[in-house]
Order: C-alpha cells, then structure tokens, then sequence
C-alpha cells in the first residue's frame, strides 16, 4: 500500500496533507511554524533556577502580556488572565504532563559525546518538580 503525500501551495502557505500513522490525515503546516512555538524543556529547566524563577514569578505590569504578566504558570512558559484560571490550569492534564516531563534533567554536551563513544553510558538523573506555590493577594 502506497503512502499518498500532496503538498498544495496557496499564497505562500505550505498545506502539505499527508497519510500518517491510523491512516489519519493531518495538516503538517501547523507543526511548522513557529507563531505557536512554546519553550523548550531545557530552556524551562534554566528558568526553574530559583534566581530566575523569582524574576518570572514576580514581574513587573506589562499591559502588553496576558493578566497583565501577573499570573505566570513557570513550567508551561504561559501567562493567564487571573489567578483562578492559573489554578485551574494546574489541575489541567497538560500542566501534569508537562511536570511530568521535567522530571528528567536537560541533555547536555557530556551527555551527547557520552552517546557518541566518547566515555561510558550514565543514566540521566531525575529531578523533583513541584507546581510553583501561588500567593493570594487578599485585597
């Protein structure tokens, strides 16, 4: 059985629509592009450290930014409109999945030359990840 591919070119838009896994076909143009692209875990990793943390959880108000960048979830990289959607994001199946997925620590340098022959195999660490404590500002 052949596997059909056709790419459809509207005005500069890839609309490539192909056969994948169940037989399913998907839009591959949304993937890439980069208007929705979120962090990286490594990048989310580097902004767990508690001196970075501390500046993401504690922003100034930007009225540019979602809730006015006052509502931060810092292991997703997202902004919420108030606290109770920031709540209820962290009950949400992706925010556990995301947590999930930063339990293991970042791949690195060593880690790659590791893989490639350049010393002996160790397994990558673990790293406790907790949802971030939210302060009630009572007003």
């Amino acid at each position: 059985m052949a596997t059909v591919v056709a790419e459809i070119t509207i005005m500069g838009k890839s609309k490539q629509v192909g056969n994948h896994k169940n037989g399913k076909k998907k839009n591959i143009a949304k993937t890439w592009k980069t208007k929705r692209r979120t962090k990286d875990l490594d990048q989310i990793h580097t902004d767990m450290i508690p001196a970075n943390a501390a500046k993401l959880l504690k922003q100034e108000v930007d009225y540019d930014v979602t809730g006015f960048a006052q509502h931060y979830c810092l292991h997703c990289a997202r902004y919420f409109v108030d606290l109770k959607a920031l709540k209820e994001h962290f009950k949400t199946k992706v925010h556990k999945r995301r947590l999930k997925e930063l339990r293991e620590e970042p791949y690195t340098q060593a880690e790659a030359e590791r893989a490639a022959g350049m010393g002996s195999y160790v397994p990558p660490k673990k790293v406790e990840v907790q949802t971030q404590q939210v302060e009630e500002v009572m007003e």
